[in-house]
């Protein structure tokens, strides 16, 4: 039998610094507004060779965490994957900016998309995504659907002026939309809420790959090695008797990304509860597995997973 445990810090988050304060969303949010299209590439790329050397311990820890997935490397070549990922990430979140400031076109298509038409089908959905690509958008795909509304949660920042600001901006953006956001850990009632919109048959979003610092993990298995999944994504998924569905957003080149959505998994709902949850989280282990796979540096993971 599987046992649930608690995860004192986030796994894989990055550390806290100034790096992570209001400043730099900020900075970013305007920069984006202000350079126009045709020169933000130019910005980018040495910002990115900036960042890169000034954060080398951030990125020798995910080449580290990448020889998981791409097998073992010396120094140089954990170095080089790092600043691969980290400048997949600039570009996610440089474009995420551009998602939410700015009316600059977008080129998304959907891979295996029958998933989602046939788990969307007369009930609630868990939309289930990672920390792998730009996960904004998986989210947003299902406001287009007559009649359906979706909560996506999301965790907190680490600067609380960057969570009122963030907040700010996502209602200035998302607010006409039928799109609602919830903070993790600001609402203590926030799963009778959750379980109360899936009943009326509404779409809630969330990464199921991190579990939150103090949340409980399940443990599996990850490319071989011993990792931690949240247990609310399963757990919220069997008391509703809805299916998870997976779906990863991918990027494949300047604003244009693919939402990959998985096979729907079932919660088991038998007499034993953590071997229910357990066999979800193989399964949802399973399928962050194979889609870390096919992006390995849009994976982005900013601390030692694994000694």
């Amino acid at each position: 039998m599987s046992r649930s445990v608690s995860a004192p810090q986030a796994p894989h988050a990055p550390r806290r610094g100034v790096i992570t304060g209001v400043f730099w969303y900020r900075l970013h949010a305007g920069g984006v507004r202000l350079v126009p299209d045709r020169v933000v590439s130019l910005v980018v790329s040495p910002l990115v060779f900036l960042f890169s050397r000034a954060l080398r311990q951030i990125a020798a820890d995910v080449g580290k965490n990448l020889e998981a997935v791409l097998g073992p490397g010396g120094a140089r070549q954990r170095r080089r994957r790092g600043r691969r990922t980290l400048r997949e990430f600039a570009w996610c979140l440089t474009e995420r900016y551009e998602r939410l400031c700015t009316d600059r076109t977008f080129h998304v298509r959907l891979e295996n998309e029958t998933a989602w038409r046939a788990a969307g089908q007369g009930r609630g959905v868990v939309l289930l995504s990672a920390h792998l690509g730009l996960a904004d958008f998986g989210s947003l795909l299902p406001v287009t659907e007559a009649g359906r509304r979706v909560h996506v949660v999301r965790e907190e920042e680490m600067d609380p002026r960057a969570q009122r600001w963030f907040e700010g901006l996502l209602a200035q953006r998302l607010g006409a939309l039928s799109y609602e956001t919830h903070f993790q850990g600001a609402d203590p009632g926030l799963g009778v809420l959750l379980l109360q919109a899936l009943g009326r048959g509404d779409v809630v979003a969330l990464q199921g790959d991190r579990p939150r610092a103090g949340g409980r993990a399940l443990p599996v298995t990850l490319f071989g090695r011993a990792y931690g999944l949240p247990e609310g994504p399963p757990a919220l998924a069997r008391a509703a008797g809805v299916p998870l569905l997976p779906a990863y957003t991918l990027r494949e080149g300047r604003r244009r990304y693919c939402v990959l959505f998985g096979q729907p998994i079932e919660v088991p709902r038998g007499p034993d509860r953590r071997a229910d949850l357990a066999a979800a989280a193989a399964a949802i282990a399973a399928s962050v597995e194979e889609a870390i796979r096919r992006a390995p540096h849009q994976w982005f993971c900013f601390a030692p997973l694994w000694e």
